[in-house]
């Protein structure tokens, strides 16, 4: 007795025939099968990605590297994504971006002399943007050509001053995870640098400055070409110590992109 799958038997050599032909019918059923299950499930990701965005942060402050406080980001971007690798848990990608609008905020120094001698007055001066906006107080007293000078003298922010830039990110990757589902959680980041038209975040900082963040959020696909991320990233701007002042920027980014493609 000839047994086959499917749980086909086959008694005797003249009914192998139509056991082969029960057989063939039946696996070829099987197959429909579960390729109407992959169809049912397919893969939420494209082999190459184009998207616009748009990413703002409302304030800095030291979370890692960065000390200069109270600076603000607001960018306007493409992106690239090419598909390395795509699996049941991952879907692995380079990742670059460019971003043609790049402003960046410092908040302004103001420091007022108040002076008690030889006369009593007050003077303000514009100091240009500060690491800090606290608020500092030190006292001076000295003696020139037989007169005496004393007073104090505060410092404190007053005012922002917007700064345009130019980035680009070549490097960079971003892990997808659960691809067959259409809420998926990711993680990327990405390296490059930015150039400014004046120097930031403070006066003796420089121009050009490196730049690289890390984050994670969620992707959500309309369908398998478009979709919506949302993420937030930690995003670091440093000159890496090649101009005279490098207090560096960390700031908490918030990002909205629109992706396409196939």
């Amino acid at each position: 007795m000839l047994m086959l799958k499917h749980g086909v038997q086959c008694p005797s050599r003249a009914g192998r025939a139509v056991c082969l032909l029960a057989f063939l019918f039946l696996s070829a059923l099987h197959g429909r099968g579960l390729a109407q299950t992959a169809a049912e499930h397919p893969f939420y990701g494209r082999a190459n990605t184009f998207g616009v965005f748009a990413a703002y942060s409302n304030d800095s402050s030291h979370m890692l590297l960065g000390y200069a406080e109270n600076r603000k980001l607001l960018s306007l971007g493409a992106a690239y994504d090419r598909r390395l690798w795509i699996g049941r848990i991952a879907n692995w990608q380079y990742s670059a971006e460019i971003l043609p609008v790049a402003l960046e905020s410092d908040p302004q120094g103001q420091e007022k002399i108040a002076e008690t001698e030889p006369t009593v007055q007050t003077v303000d001066y514009n100091a240009g943007p500060l690491v800090s906006c606290a608020v500092t107080e030190r006292t001076y007293s000295y003696t020139s050509n037989g007169v005496a000078a004393a007073g104090t003298v505060y410092q404190f922010c007053h005012g922002r001053r917007w700064t345009i830039g130019q980035a680009i990110s070549p490097v960079g990757m971003q892990w997808n995870f659960l691809p067959r589902r259409r809420l998926q959680p990711f993680m990327a980041g990405h390296g490059g640098y930015m150039y400014a038209t004046q120097a930031i975040p403070v006066a003796y900082a420089g121009s050009f400055n490196f730049t690289f963040d890390l984050g994670a959020g969620v992707e959500w696909f309309q369908s398998t070409t478009r979709s919506f991320r949302l993420e937030y990233r930690y995003h670091h701007i440093s000159n890496a110590g090649t101009a005279e002042e490098n207090p560096g920027i960390d700031n908490g980014l918030f990002q909205l992109t629109y992706a396409f493609g196939r």
